[in-house]
Parts: structure tokens; sequence; C-alpha cells
């Protein structure tokens, strides 16, 4: 994929996702008991997944889910996130519709995030939920890895929309990407070559979605983009301070890398580094007060872990009922690794564990 970028070929995610579309083995699009449809949410293409109407059921409750893939890989269609959402609209009886936002390279930040955001808000419109036969009260925002930052991000801004009727019951958020801050966090370090999700893969996920330089992605591996003498990174410092908002277990002895003379120029050529809508873990105590209850599910064996249990820690410090839901032997991206050849105990052991919360509470 690499080499055919080099020689201009083409873009090296467009050929990644060629292959995973080539390798994936989905058949048919619908099952006996779930109504599989596709339909267009605002100008954004959405999958639907319907369970049977019951006897004397009235409205069911909904999930907005969000698929993973860096921004830039997967699809809403591709088998492992078709069969997620069919399980999950199986098991707790409800209508799942998986949000298919544009990838990188078509568009770039923050078209991903106004692509999530307009397909759920139109799905929370009155009209919208009466012909899905949807209760308004139950309804789940949630997403995996880059699914889990747009979820959180489309969360905050539906948290202060005054105009907006209906609002999401709950937020599920699974392994989430939440910040470009500090990529020397404990799990940034202690997962630096780890398999599915090294360090500088998701670093240069980052680039990628900020259409950035790949020359710059050593020094935002050391922190120079929020060096002590760059101002623009000290409001929000605090935000993330791992020293005070991970538990001694996953600090271990690792030390925080704050450089103290960095390069300013990296935020003025990527302001979106700080944009909220790209790092919800830079958002405000006051918009975090606003979040609906919350689920957040890490992996030890991932960079991402401590972005989750960071943001769960803040969303709990601002008064928001929060379950951390860890898991010591799991890995990033494990939850759809659950059809032959790639049926991972740890799929099936966080997949069953998430939708048990999702059953217990919406």
């Amino acid at each position: 994929c690499h080499l055919i970028h080099y020689l201009r070929l083409s873009h090296h995610l467009i050929v990644l996702n060629y292959l995973i579309f080539t390798f994936d083995k989905l058949k048919s699009v619908s099952s006996e008991d779930i109504n599989i449809t596709d339909a267009i949410f605002d100008g954004v293409e959405v999958r639907v997944f319907e369970p049977p109407a019951k006897q004397d059921e009235r409205l069911k409750r909904s999930v907005v889910y969000i698929h993973g893939g860096g921004w830039a890989l997967a699809s809403a269609r591709t088998s492992l996130y078709n069969n997620l959402c069919r399980i999950m609209a199986e098991s707790l009886n409800a209508v799942v519709v998986s949000v298919e936002y544009r990838l990188v390279p078509e568009v770039c930040f923050p078209e991903q995030f106004y692509d999530a955001l307009r397909a759920t808000k139109h799905f929370l419109q009155a009209d919208v939920l009466a012909e899905y036969s949807v209760d308004p009260s139950r309804i789940a925002i949630s997403g995996d890895s880059a699914g889990g930052n747009l979820a959180a991000a489309v969360c905050q801004q539906l948290s202060k929309d005054e105009h907006l009727a209906v609002r999401p019951k709950l937020q599920a958020l699974i392994y989430p990407v939440l910040q470009a801050f500090d990529f020397n966090t404990p799990s940034y370090q202690q997962n630096m070559n780890m398999p599915v999700l090294p360090r500088y893969v998701m670093i240069n996920y980052w680039i990628d979605y900020f259409n950035g330089n790949y020359d710059l992605a050593h020094s935002l591996l050391i922190n120079n983009h929020t060096a002590l003498d760059v101002s623009q990174a000290f409001s929000f410092r605090g935000h993330l301070n791992w020293t005070s908002l991970l538990p001694s277990s996953f600090k271990k002895n690792y030390k925080p890398v704050i450089q103290t003379t960095g390069k300013a120029e990296i935020i003025q050529e990527i302001p979106a580094l700080l944009d909220v809508r790209a790092a919800p873990l830079l958002a405000d105590n006051e918009t975090l007060q606003l979040q609906p209850k919350t689920y957040v599910l890490t992996c030890e064996n991932d960079v991402l872990r401590d972005d989750g249990v960071m943001y769960a820690k803040r969303l709990e410090n601002a008064g928001v009922e929060v379950t951390l839901d860890h898991f010591d032997d799991c890995f990033h991206g494990c939850m759809i690794f659950t059809i032959w050849p790639t049926d991972f105990s740890a799929g099936i052991q966080t997949r069953n564990s998430y939708i048990r919360w999702l059953d217990e509470n919406l």
C-alpha cells in the first residue's frame, strides 16, 4: 500500500480499503430476524437494522453506531460491523443506525464529524423516530476507536444545542481516541509497538485526518506541539494531566514527556490538533457536565487506554454517571473480531460486556 502511495499511483488508504473490501466475506445484507436497509439521513448514508415488531410492543429503544478505522478505513457495510450491529439489534431488540460517514482521503476533518452529527440529528427528529417506532427517551450514541471519537464529539455538540427536542439517554465509547495533545501517556509509552495500533500508526491517522504533513510525525511523537512555550496549548494542559487523572496501577513508573521548548508552528499549521470537535478530551468542565450517562470500554494492550480512562475520570469529576469497563487481557479493536477466522475470545468477552451494559441501562 505504501509503495503504491510512494509511486503516486493512489493513496495508500484507498488501496488498503480496497483490500479490506476485497477480502470481506459478507454475502447477504439481511437475516431472518433483522431487516437491514440502507437510507440517507440528511445527505449521509446509513444502514438501519430493525428487529421485527413484537406483539403489544409500541416503541423500541435505539443505538446510533459510528464505526472505527482511523477515520479512513472500514465501513458500516463490512461483515465485521454488519455482524456487530445485527447482533446488537437482536440482543437489545433495538433499532440500530450505523453511520456511513465519508472517509480520509476523500474528505478530512471536520467533515467526518459533520457527517456523524447530521445523520444523528436527522434521526433524532420526531417524525423520523416515529417512522422507525423508536422511543425518543431511549436512544444511545456509540462508536469504537475513531467512531468513539466521533460519538463523543457528537454528544458534546448535541448537549450544547438549545433547540434540540430529543437528546441521547446514553453514550457508549469503545476504546475511543480522544486527544492528540500527548502521545506519551503511560499507555502510549507501554504499548508503543503493540500490534493492531502502534503509536506511529495512530499519529499517522491523526495526520491523515487533519490532512497534515508526515514530516511532522516525529515532532508530534515527542510532544513538540504542546511544549511549555506553545501558548496555544496552555489552557488545555490541565484537562490532560494524566498524573492526576490516572490510577497508580496505570501510571506505573512512567514519566510525563513535557518539552520546555517546542514548535508552535505545528499548531499554526494544524490548528485542529487543539479543536475540541477532534479531541473531545479537551472539552471544558461546563460541557462535560452536560453529557449523558456514559460507558467507556478500555483495553490494557492499547495505546488509547488512557484516553478513555482520563475521559471517564473527567466526566465523573463533572458529575456524570460513568461506567469504566477495563479489560486487562484485551487489545485495541478486539470487539469486532468475532467472525471466523478472526473470532477471538477477547472479542466475544468485550462485546458481551458492552451489550449487557446497554441492555441494563438503555
